[in-house]
């Protein structure tokens, strides 16, 4: 086991940290990056992402690595670390993403796209690529939003309910194979006990949410918080007055919603449309 590292305010840097620590760590076993392509199988170009802090990469890689050095589960614990790490989110979402991770119960109305908490690595590239991120932030921010899942993945994991308008479902990635990997984990997400899953079809009619997205967390402290965004901008609302007028807004467009069971059938017919030849 080597030597145990000096904790340094590089601990309020957990990204940093985890880069750091697979560097000294693969320099102390004399080991090149292609050496650990041809032990572990991943590329020597996903391991220097890691330990540049471009990449947090995936569980697997780490528990690979964890293995390989004989630190288990060190590795996997920092990266968890730097997964949850607010700091990796834009300003906007830092107090929502802090008490996202603190939430008892949450509730999602999406517009056009899946809900963080349900995008593939696949759908998070390309939605922020399209917002015009590129290279080492397109990366970090995919691993942001991507390491946020292990939220609904914890075995106490909080009560989800999420309703999707039909134009999650509608609006397709350009890469087919991604989008039908996206459509699978809507409903394996929907298969699970914590995870409650609504369509909103078209047609339902018009409701005081047709362009916001919103999101609601219950706290330990029994307070419910809403954070509401349209294109143009995000709010983080606490005051318990208009809080309440949302969630009465969200329960309206919820009754107007498929049941859940509902729900998995229409998401299965619009798998079906789509091609299962992959993308060229």
């Amino acid at each position: 086991m080597p030597a145990r590292r000096v904790v340094t305010g590089r601990s309020q840097e957990p990204r940093r940290r985890f880069a750091e620590e697979l560097r000294l760590l693969r320099a102390g076993r004399g080991d090149s990056l292609r050496q650990l392509e041809e032990v572990l199988g991943w590329t020597a170009s996903t391991f220097g992402k890691m330990e540049g802090g471009q990449s947090l990469g995936s569980p697997e890689v780490v528990e690979a690595l964890d293995q390989h050095y004989g630190t288990a589960p060190m590795l996997l614990t920092l990266w968890e670390l730097a997964v949850a790490d607010p700091s990796q989110f834009k300003e906007q979402y830092r107090r929502y993403m802090a008490l996202e991770a603190e939430a008892v119960s949450l509730w999602q109305y999406s517009v056009s796209r899946p809900p963080g908490l349900l995008q593939t690595p696949g759908y998070a590239r390309e939605a922020l690529a399209a917002g015009g991120l590129q290279g080492d932030e397109l990366e970090q921010q995919v691993d942001a939003r991507v390491g946020r899942r292990k939220l609904l993945d914890e075995a106490e994991a909080p009560p989800f309910r999420v309703i999707l308008s039909e134009m999650v479902l509608r609006n397709a990635l350009r890469n087919r194979r991604e989008w039908r990997g996206q459509l699978e984990h809507l409903l394996e997400a929907a298969e699970r006990p914590n995870v409650a899953l609504h369509v909103l079809p078209f047609g339902a009619g018009l409701h005081g949410l047709d362009s916001t997205d919103s999101m609601f967390l219950r706290l330990l402290d029994g307070r419910t918080v809403a954070y509401t965004e349209n294109d143009v901008r995000g709010e983080l609302v606490e005051e318990a007055g208009k809080v309440e007028r949302l969630h009465r807004t969200y329960d309206a467009v919820r009754d107007l919603a498929l049941s859940p069971a509902e729900s998995r059938m229409f998401i299965l017919r619009v798998l079906e449309e789509v091609p299962c030849e992959p993308s060229t």
